[in-house]
Formats: structure tokens, C-alpha cells, sequence
């Protein structure tokens, strides 16, 4: 397929997966030309992109993640990034709303608004989305094991707004495999877990249709050391076991698939970033097909892409707005949905206001300026990168082979494969840097000495109390007795999905939870009601 280049064996280079590149790049000699293999953008297998014309009709939506320790603080700065030009939402949320744990909890201490906004009724959630449109404003929430909970408290404040759960959109993460594999925000075993993952697929699909009810995300294994293949590879495998779930609690395959989305991370290796997402795209198209039958507007992957948080250094921060851009770019030539650029500082603290500006204005200045919205997949039919495509598609179809050899995506992440596979890679990328091998321009080269600038923290101390203080008075103002009811029929809605699921049970769950929601009963309150049945996940 190539020379090795002109250095002989000593010069060899690899991509960060591992993949060889040879000096020059040749065409094939046993492969049709890429033209004609290639086919158009909008058409199965979907290489070039879901869309026809791509950006030339819509841009990706700029969609820039925030939270910060009130719903208050979390507002203000939306409304200032809406000003600025984003077009999208995303929430990052605390760690006790996404272990569903109460604010006033002894196991929330210190830990209250510190990684996100605090939610512990909907009234935080009502604070969180003053004033914003969500008739026209999408939203897409990480959470994971609370998610049916926190998209329940989004269906009462649009509803509080006068709109209709059929005219809200946006997306909730749902993907609790990956907190298995990568985060450990998980708070039920793995079965209970997928069968409320696919009772809020089903319910989506028949009350809330522009809602995506889930987004597979490969972003955290990469954070956690996946190489770019095992990304790909790792989050299809979830995806396949989602979409198997759903299927076995009674839905049509093409009655929720179009609405699946994905989350990748984008690193800043320009070439194997561009074409990993147009191998996923392939690989997913072609596996939809061949395991279930699916449509074509079943097979269509669509996706979100944060640009890697992990490669932020916390030394020269300034180098982090190169490196956002670069991941940017390859973000949108390969074909991303909506984007979140990271904020330069985000090594030292959360994003300051100009930090995050400047994020923003970096997509900007992509769409706008670099002429990568001229025309979909731009780098279609170079050599290099349809060589790197098939070759992620080739290397990732094997790993996903090897996952189905273990019974499938929960069977192999109960028995560890996932992890091992990631930390030895997460190893092995660390070993290459220490030893000089892979370079990290202000990490380990062209290094100045100067200490990593600090910045201010907010009083968390404060910000606890205040929530504490909060909820407090939530749970003084509300009708105890009507919470208690609701709880328990949580409870025994949640039973029916984790013993009869039928493709109705999610409306019935989902139903009870709104009902909750609006009683004014906790996050934590809710979670445990869900736990009752469901028990929790101790990590082997």
C-alpha cells in the first residue's frame, strides 16, 4: 500500500491506535477507486456523512457543556453562551444527581456542585432553565443512572412552559455501560440498569420523538486510555446490546433506532480522528443491517463530539486552544452533529467565562472561515485517509467479534475485558510519553519551567449549605403524603419493568416518575425507590 519510507525500518510511524503509516500513501491495487466505492453522502452505508449536503444545509449544532454548583450560576452562564452564539445546551451535572443522592445526604458531603449543577427537585430545574425557550432550544443532559428522573423533571418545566412533551428535543446519555467500563457513576446492577434504559427508549420513542433517549458514548473509555479503534469498537458493542435490549422488551427495531445517538471524543491526530468517525459510521450502518434488519434511517449514526478533555494540559494551558482547534477541525470534517469545544483552562478549574468564549468563537471561526461547511467529507478519496478508514473499520469489527465471543457487550464488561483492554492501553500511551516516544508539546518537550497558573475556586462549603437549605424547604412546602404515593407507585411500576417488561411498561414507569416529579419528591428519593427493586451494584 505504500513505501516504507525513506528513513528504512528506524522510521517507522504508527498512529496513536497503533496503526503503521508508510512515507507515501498509494492506492490499492486490488480495490475498486474510491469513487466508486465510496458512494454519496446520505446514503448507506453512510461513509460520507448521514446528510445529503451535510452542513451545506445545517451547520452542526454548537453545543457547549456547562455546569457549575447552583442552577442559578448554571442559568446565567447558558444564557451568556446563548448570546455568544451557541445554538445547543449540555448540562454536566453534580456527582450526587448522578448517583442519585440528595444534596443533604451524609454521602453527598463535599462533593455538593463541585463537577456540575445540583438537582435535587424539579424547582433546581425550573432555576436551571429560566427563561429559555424549550420549544426551540435542545438540550442534551450526561446522566446516566438518574436519567429517566431528570428527563422527567424536564418534561414538568416545559410543560410548566407551556409546551408539549412532543415539541421538546434534545438528549439524555442513558448509557449506563460505559459507567461500568470508565466512570462508575452507576447505582443499579447491569440488568436492572438495561431494563429501565430500554423502558425510557420505548417511552421516548412513542411520547417524546424528538428526543434522542440515549447517547452511546465512547468519549469516557477514551478518557479512561481507549485508543481511537477501541473506541469505536467498544461503543458499538454497547450500542448492538442497546439495541437488543429494547428489542427483547417488546419494540420494533425501527420504531426507536433513528433516534439513537453517539458520543465521541476527538483527539488531536488530525487524519485517524477524521476517519475514525467516517469508519463508525460504516461499521455501524453495516451492522445494524446485517444483525437486525434495520432501515436505512435505522442505520444512520449520528453523533456528538467533545473534543478530548484528557489531552488538555495543565502546563502552557494557552497550547490547549491549538490543540481544541485542530480537534475541531477534525471533528467537522469527519462529520460530528454538534460539537462542544473544551475551554483552555479546563486542566486548572471549571471553564472561566472568556475561556469558554473563546471555546465557542473556535467553532465559530471553523464553521465560518476555514471552509469546511463548503462540501461533505472533504478528504473523501485520499489515500491516507481511506487507508486509515478501513483500517479502523477492519480492527474495530474484530474487537467487537472478540466482545461477541464473550456473550456480548454485559457479559464482557462483567468479566472485566472492557477495562483490562483500556487500562493496558492507557499504560501503554503513558509509558510512550514518559519515555519521550510520544510527544506532548510543554509536557515532556519544549518545556519553559514555568508552574501551571492557578485560578479561584468558588466557596463549596457555602454553595452546600445554600443547596442543603434549599431542599430543606422544598421538602417543608410539599405534601408528604402525595410524595410517599408516588414513591410507591415508582416502586411498583419499576417491578413490572424489571420482571414483565412489555413494550408499554416504560410508559407506565415513566408516568409514575412525572407524577413524583411533580409531587416534588427528591432525585435521591426517587433513585431509592428505584433501588428497592432493583438493588444496588457493588464493582467485583
Amino acid at each position: 500500500m505504500g513505501d516504507a519510507g525513506a528513513g528504512g525500518p528506524r522510521d517507522e510511524r504508527r498512529t496513536p491506535s497503533g496503526i503503521p503509516v508508510a512515507a507515501v500513501i498509494r492506492p490499492p491495487a486490488d480495490a475498486a477507486p474510491y469513487a466508486e466505492a465510496l458512494g454519496d453522502p446520505g446514503v448507506f452505508p453512510f461513509t460520507r456523512g448521514v446528510q445529503p449536503t451535510m452542513y451545506r444545509g445545517r451547520l452542526w449544532t454548537m453545543r457547549q457543556y456547562a455546569g457549575f454548583g447552583t442552577a442559578e450560576e448554571t442559568n446565567a452562564r447558558f444564557r451568556h453562551l446563548l448570546a455568544a452564539g451557541q445554538t445547543g445546551l449540555s448540562v454536566a451535572f453534580d456527582l450526587p444527581t448522578q448517583m442519585g443522592i440528595d444534596s443533604d445526604s451524609p454521602r453527598a458531603a463535599g462533593e455538593v456542585g463541585r463537577v456540575g449543577v445540583a438537582i435535587d427537585t424539579v424547582d433546581d430545574m425550573h432555576a436551571l432553565l429560566d427563561g429559555i425557550p424549550l420549544d426551540s432550544v435542545s438540550t442534551s443532559m450526561t446522566i446516566n443512572a438518574t436519567a429517566a428522573t431528570l428527563l422527567a423533571m424536564y418534561i414538568v418545566v416545559a410543560e410548566a412552559q407551556g409546551i408539549a412533551r412532543t415539541k421538546v428535543s434534545g438528549t439524555i446519555q442513558n448509557d449506563i455501560l460505559k459507567e461500568y467500563v470508565a466512570r462508575g457513576t452507576y447505582v443499579y446492577p447491569p440488568g436492572p440498569s438495561m431494563a429501565l434504559v430500554a423502558a425510557t427508549i420505548g417511552f421516548c420513542a412513542r411520547h417524546v420523538p424528538n428526543w434522542n433517549p440515549i447517547s452511546i458514548s465512547g468519549y469516557h473509555m477514551r478518557e479512561a486510555g481507549a485508543t481511537a479503534v477501541q473506541e469505536v469498537a467498544f461503543t458499538l458493542a454497547n450500542g448492538l446490546a442497546y439495541v437488543g435490549a429494547a428489542r427483547d422488551a417488546g419494540l420494533a427495531v425501527d420504531e426507536f433506532a433513528p433516534r439513537l445517538s453517539f458520543f465521541f471524543a476527538c483527539h488531536s491526530d488530525l487524519f485517524e480522528e477524521v476517519a475514525k468517525f467516517r469508519a463508525a459510521r460504516r461499521l455501524w450502518a453495516r451492522l445494524m443491517r446485517e444483525r437486525f434488519g434495520a432501515s436505512d434511517a435505522s442505520c444512520k449514526l449520528r453523533f456528538h463530539t467533545q473534543t478530548g478533555g484528557v489531552t488538555l494540559t495543565a502546563q502552557q494551558p494557552l497550547n490547549n486552544v491549538v490543540r481544541v482547534a485542530v480537534q475541531a477541525l477534525a471533528a467537522t470534517i469527519g462529520g460530528t452533529q454538534s460539537l462542544h469545544t473544551n475551554g483552555y483552562d479546563e486542566a486548572l478549574a471549571l471553564p472561566t467565562a472568556e475561556a469558554a468564549t473563546l471555546a465557542l468563537r473556535t467553532q465559530q471561526v471553523v464553521a465560518y472561515e476555514s471552509g469546511v461547511a463548503a462540501t461533505a467529507d472533504p478528504l473523501a478519496g485520499s489515500y491516507y485517509v481511506e487507508s486509515l478508514t478501513d483500517a479502523i473499520e477492519s480492527r474495530a469489527r474484530t474487537l467487537i467479534e472478540d466482545v461477541d465471543a464473550k456473550g456480548g457487550a454485559v457479559a464482557a464488561i462483567e468479566g472485566a475485558m472492557l477495562q483490562d483492554a483500556i487500562a493496558q492501553s492507557s499504560y501503554e500511551h503513558q509509558q510512550a510519553v514518559e519515555a519521550g516516544q510520544r510527544i506532548v508539546v510543554g509536557v515532556n518537550r519544549f518545556t519553559d519551567g514555568a508552574p501551571a497558573p492557578t485560578l479561584p475556586s468558588p466557596d463549596y462549603r457555602a454553595l452546600e449549605a445554600a443547596q442543603v437549605a434549599k431542599l430543606s424547604a422544598a421538602k417543608a412546602r410539599r405534601d408528604a403524603g402525595a410524595v410517599g404515593a408516588a414513591l410507591a407507585d415508582v416502586e411498583r411500576a419499576m417491578r413490572t419493568v424489571v420482571t414483565q417488561p412489555t413494550a408499554g411498561s416504560g410508559d407506565a414507569l415513566m408516568g409514575t416518575i412525572i407524577v413524583a416529579v411533580r409531587a416534588r419528591a427528591s432525585v435521591g428519593e426517587i433513585s431509592d425507590a428505584i433501588e428497592r427493586v432493583a438493588g444496588r451494584h457493588r464493582a467485583p
